[in-house]
């Protein structure tokens, strides 16, 4: 499997960093991967402070996989034990084959302590503080409210197929985190999308690409049709889910 070959060159290259633990979270933990289809979403928590040498030797480390099958999914963020509390706080990461900083965000936190998947060293509960119901609300709120909710006017974005997929996924997982307080895969979001009201040619669109046999490519008029659709929806949805639970 070139995943768990992958994995392995990974954790190889990364020993001489000393992490002190390795974690999978996302689709690769919750049971929901797709060997390439899904993203490999990794943290690795190094012993000491990320100084200029670690970031040069981190970026070798993802240079030297680039031309493994897969290595352009997989995504890294770098913490140490003194900067693991803060859900703010941006962190060494690489990711869409490129180094940058990003926060390792409430839901992230939260899908290591339900699920994650340790493929070195300590485990998540060891290591990383839980994270309060409320800030998992506020945080989701937050993202619906002043990410995406914006993002919904930009037109131009929604002809993509990333931009349909994430949007109409991200709000039903949105919407059962708040109304439960669980968190829930990628399938079982798409699941719940029709009882949501999303429309259904478009749910049906994103679940053949996601875990069916390669689609033909999609003519204009449907990636149009399928744009205004998601976009007429996820406006009003997107903005009743905030003014509830806001």
């Amino acid at each position: 499997m070139q995943t768990e070959s992958l994995l392995a060159r990974f954790l190889t290259g990364l020993a001489p960093l000393r992490p002190r633990a390795v974690w999978a979270h996302g689709s690769l933990a919750g049971g929901d991967y797709q060997e390439g289809r899904s993203d490999l979403d990794l943290i690795a928590v190094l012993p000491d402070a990320v100084d200029l040498t670690t970031v040069r030797r981190v970026v070798a480390l993802h240079r030297r996989l680039r031309t493994e099958p897969l290595a352009a999914k997989l995504h890294c963020s770098y913490l140490t034990p003194a900067t693991l509390d803060d859900p703010d706080r941006s962190h060494l990461t690489w990711a869409h084959r490129r180094v940058m900083r990003r926060p390792v965000a409430p839901v992230t936190r939260r899908e290591l302590h339900d699920f994650g998947r340790v493929l070195h060293g300590e485990t998540p509960a060891g290591l990383l503080p839980p994270v309060p119901q409320r800030q998992l609300t506020a945080f989701v709120v937050r993202d619906q409210r002043d990410f995406w909710r914006p993002h919904v006017d930009r037109a131009r974005l929604w002809k993509q197929d990333v931009w349909v997929d994430l949007g109409l996924v991200t709000f039903a997982r949105a919407t059962v985190t708040l109304r439960d307080g669980r968190l829930i895969s990628k399938r079982e979001a798409l699941a719940e999308l029709p009882s949501l009201g999303a429309p259904a040619e478009v749910v049906e669109d994103i679940t053949r690409r996601r875990y069916g046999a390669a689609a033909p490519t999609a003519d204009d008029a449907w990636l149009t049709r399928r744009a205004e659709s998601t976009r007429a929806y996820l406006a009003p949805a997107i903005d009743t889910l905030v003014t509830t639970y806001g």
